[in-house]
């Protein structure tokens, strides 16, 4: 273990700042190569600079540290397919018309003997500058990354690669301390003395750490493919009905359920289930014992899995910190506003028609409330039969960051609710589940409501129709000004009835007001 509080690295990754003044709202397109023991990936951000999407993103199984531990260097077919992939990797780039690429290396080329000459190779076919950072930048980056996806997270981040594993404490927006080990399944899938060599470095490390770090109640974040590989399992052993990596979560007897499950499994039937390579399905047994170990010693009160590693961490440290502090919710839905929605910035009118309904709602329930509203016209080109289906999609699949599973789901049927009146009869009603009684009636109070405001507005710069909530009194009221009357056909009226009585609400209407 090294690197408590070693220094940050100073290297410049992309040549040039990628957010020339805080105010920037969109990133331009850039391209990340993170080359690590086991995959060497690109990926190009693109999109909401606070919440960037995958432009495109593509991973190459090469195990360059396959072996390292027995010869102290690359795995020379691993080394022959990641020049191949890099080669790719910088023609794409070329392609796309991207002048600045930047590669990182961890582990494997940090460690082998032949790791400086595998980086001049690179750069002689290529071109390609390859920065190796050290164990406590690794660690470093990868609680970045996470904070761009979670603000104002704290807890533990856990990166698992293939020949290392990383740790590093996070707290209001900052990281902590830091440690590097040498707990890397590839890494250990050799050792002296076999499955009780294994078991025996795995126990003795862990303790260091739980020695090192000291107590760790708080969250514990998973960076990293194995850990990734463990949680598809975890899914697929508990019947989880949503299918999405980030933020999902899990509790330490999750964690020894699904171990006790693994090793009961036939690993290669396991691996056909969940569509897991057969090379990352090799390292799951150890990194599995590795995670139960952690999870005993630091007794987090959950564990969250980040899609959110290294190469988002190498964004958010450009960030300047108005920008960090920005919602990357919010973010991301005014982007897909302004680029997709037929009439950009009726969104924020919507919210506040709809506000009255909600103007006593939790902080977490507001920020879902408006980013409902923002993306409540983004699916529009989609066939009206199924659009209300599509919205659903795209709220519970979409690279948004900053959102929970439930949170996915609430946002996903208050925008199915925007396009139709009844949620029965969909393919997602297993996910409705995820949300308690109160949850989808909110969420059918939003989307019912949006689906009446949508109406009301000839003229987005006017407010023409307002409501007016009296909770109490059950007293639902619209007022509709004399230029907005022609809108408030029969149509709008049902809409309106509809809405109310899902509040269990009297309805009103005063078309008076000129």
């Amino acid at each position: 273990m090294d690197g408590l509080k070693e220094p940050a690295q100073e290297w410049e990754p992309f040549n040039r700042p990628l957010f020339k003044s805080p105010k920037t709202r969109d990133l331009s397109r850039v391209a990340v190569i993170d080359i690590g023991s086991n995959s060497v990936r690109l990926v190009v951000f693109d999109g909401a600079a606070r919440s960037p999407a995958y432009f495109f993103n593509e991973k190459v199984m090469c195990a360059l540290g396959a072996g390292l531990a027995e010869t102290g260097k690359l795995n020379p077919e691993g080394r022959t397919r990641a020049l191949s992939a890099l080669r790719r990797f910088c023609s794409i780039t070329k392609g796309i018309g991207l002048p600045d690429l930047t590669a990182v290396a961890t582990a494997a080329v940090r460690e082998a003997s032949d790791g400086p000459e595998f980086v001049a190779q690179v750069f002689e076919e290529t071109g390609l500058k390859i920065h190796v950072i050290n164990g406590p930048e690794e660690a470093r980056l990868s609680a970045q990354g996470v904070l761009l996806g979670w603000p104002g997270s704290y807890g533990l981040v856990c990166d698992i690669g293939g020949a290392s594993m990383e740790l590093a404490e996070i707290s209001d927006g900052e990281v902590g301390q830091r440690l590097t080990t040498p707990l890397g399944p590839l890494k250990l899938i050799n050792i002296k003395g076999g499955k009780k060599g294994r078991k025996a470095f795995i126990t003795k490390t862990l303790d260091g750490l739980r020695a090192t770090m000291g107590p760790q109640s708080d969250r514990l974040f998973l960076v990293g493919g194995s850990w990734r590989a463990i949680a598809r399992i975890d899914m697929h052993r508990r019947g989880y009905p949503l299918h999405v990596m980030h933020e999902y979560r899990m509790t330490a007897r999750d964690i020894r359920e699904t171990v006790k499950y693994i090793d009961a499994s036939d690993l290669e039937k396991l691996r056909s289930a969940i569509s897991i390579p057969s090379s990352r399905m090799a390292l799951v047994p150890i990194a599995a014992q590795i995670l139960k170990g952690i999870a005993k010693r630091f007794k987090p009160h959950d564990i969250a899995v980040s899609s959110y590693g290294i190469r988002e961490g190498i964004l958010y440290e450009q960030m300047p910190q108005i920008m960090r502090d920005r919602d990357p919710l919010i973010e991301s839905c005014h982007f897909a506003e302004r680029k997709d929605a037929r009439l950009p910035g009726f969104g924020m009118r919507l919210h506040k028609f709809i506000f009255p309904l909600f103007q006593n709602s939790a902080p977490d329930r507001a920020r879902l409330v408006r980013a409902a509203c923002l993306l409540h016209d983004v699916s529009w080109r989609a066939h009206p039969d199924f659009r209300a289906e599509v919205c659903f999609e795209y709220a519970t699949r979409a690279n948004l960051g900053g959102l929970s599973h439930k949170e996915r789901v609430f946002l996903g049927l208050a925008l199915l609710h925007r396009y139709r009146n009844k949620r029965d009869g969909t393919q997602f009603e297993k996910l409705f589940s995820l949300l308690n009684d109160d949850g989808r009636k909110d969420a059918e109070v939003l989307g019912k409501a949006m689906r009446l405001g949508a109406m009301l507005w000839a003229n987005p710069d006017n407010e023409t129709a307002k409501l007016n909530w009296l909770p109490k009194k059950k007293s639902l009221s619209l007022t509709v000004t004399v230029e907005a009357s022609p809108l408030f056909g029969e149509v709008a009226k049902l809409r309106l009835y509809s809405l109310a009585k899902v509040l269990d609400a009297t309805a009103y209407v005063d078309m008076k007001l000129t």
